[in-house]
């Protein structure tokens, strides 16, 4: 069963929230990173992306960069932008995009769990990647990304969350995207524990976005674990940082693809080859954006397309095989276009759902051929994946609205 602890939270006086809050570390480039950190320089991305101190010159992993994001945390509690409270609690996370509500439970997770797939992950981690933030997490002895944990809904922790949020909230503002951000503490011990109870009852939870994240808390919990030699399973390192939402709060965008060229096949021969496996509908200028499984969007020389699956496709049980994207991948952009890995082809680029079907045009436009729009993956078919210990294929889901990091952190 799931352990979802309450923890000693590190966070900003409310008045330096909308200073501090950002934009996850990895939506940056680190040109990016680097404007947006001398935007304020409260932002909590002088942190997470401390490299935005230092020159381009200066290798971003240089040891001397996790020692200024060390300095820095250290310096905002003592000049008192942060806080750490004196009480383990839960925390509520409400972030409303155009009107839609999202609230999770932040909170820490088991690494344990992790280890023994109670925690189910569906994406396969890469270790370069991993090496930055297992660097950035044991220098700060801080955990300050939560990871995106989803689990099937469960009434006796609504009722305790929908209650908290009729009272006064601990922080309430709306980022420069005009995402609304609002956070309560949940602090009495009856609801702690009740919390902590029901969340023991719930058999799997999942990873929605922040694998890499999460691999990265986990080893350097496991590295802290050699290094103690003896512990008794109540230090802090033994947990991770988390925002745990329930499944029916939860919003995937599709995922966009668009490719550089027709794998030297002429229009015709494209379209002819596409039919096989595909009814092909041309839409003229009239954007198409997928309303239903098994139907993708795409645009060609100036003219959008409705495609839509055929029977024999629709029919497949795998939970991966039979998911749009792998219909995409398997029936167009390997057999016809010839992208056998679309991880490491740079004839494939990927573009999330929020940019809209514009930017698709935009690309095609430029620099691009063909652009495909997809329908989003479902929360439903993201478990089913999970609990079959299946992987997703590379680039699935696109979760929005993305999680500020600097409101919360976990010091280990």
């Amino acid at each position: 069963m799931a352990i979802i602890k309450p923890f000693y939270c590190v966070r900003p006086e409310k008045e330096y929230a909308s200073r501090v809050a950002a934009l996850p570390y990895d939506v940056y480039n680190r040109v990016e990173a680097k404007e947006a950190a001398l935007q304020d320089e409260l932002s909590f991305l002088n942190i997470d992306r401390p490299e935005t101190g230092f020159e381009l010159s200066v290798d971003m992993y240089d040891e001397r960069v996790y020692q200024r994001a060390k300095d820095l945390l250290l310096k905002r509690l003592e000049d008192g932008i942060y806080l750490e409270d004196e009480k383990r609690c839960y925390y509520i996370y409400e972030l409303i995009m155009e009107g839609r509500p999202q609230t999770g439970i932040v909170a820490c997770a088991s690494i344990d769990d992790y280890q023994n797939n109670i925690i189910m992950k569906h994406e396969n981690t890469r270790e370069e990647k991993e090496q930055d933030r297992i660097r950035h997490v044991d220098t700060c002895s801080a955990q300050t990304g939560p990871i995106f944990l989803a689990y099937r809904s469960n009434d006796i922790i609504h009722n305790i969350v929908e209650r908290v949020k009729e009272g006064e909230a601990l922080y309430s503002f709306t980022s420069e995207d005009g995402i609304t951000h609002n956070v309560w503490k949940v602090e009495d011990d009856q609801s702690i524990a009740t919390i902590e109870e029901a969340f023991g009852g719930i058999n799997r939870i999942y990873i929605a976005d922040g694998h890499h994240r999460a691999a990265s808390a986990v080893k350097v919990g496991l590295k802290r674990r050699k290094e103690a030699k003896e512990y008794d399973g109540s230090e802090e390192f033994n947990t991770f940082l988390s925002v745990l939402f329930p499944e029916d709060q939860l919003m995937i965008m599709p995922y966009n693809r668009v490719v550089a060229d027709l794998n030297g096949l002429s229009e015709e021969k494209f379209l002819s080859t596409l039919s096989e496996n595909f009814y092909v509908k041309n839409n003229g200028a009239i954007r198409v954006a997928p309303e239903k499984k098994g139907i993708f969007g795409m645009y060609l020389n100036h003219t959008w397309y409705e495609i839509t699956a055929k029977e024999s496709l629709l029919q497949i049980e795998d939970p991966v095989k039979a998911l749009d994207v792998s219909l995409l991948q398997d029936y167009v952009l390997d057999l016809i276009l010839g992208i056998k890995d679309p991880r490491t082809d740079h004839r494939i680029d990927f573009i999330g759902g929020i940019r809209g079907l514009g930017e698709l045009e935009k690309r095609v436009n430029e620099d691009m051929t063909v652009a495909f729009s997809m329908f989003p993956t479902s929360i439903q078919e993201l478990f089913a994946v999970a609990d079959a210990n299946q992987l997703m294929p590379p680039k699935s889901t696109w979760f929005e609205p993305k999680l500020r990091s600097g409101l919360f952190i976990h010091r280990i």
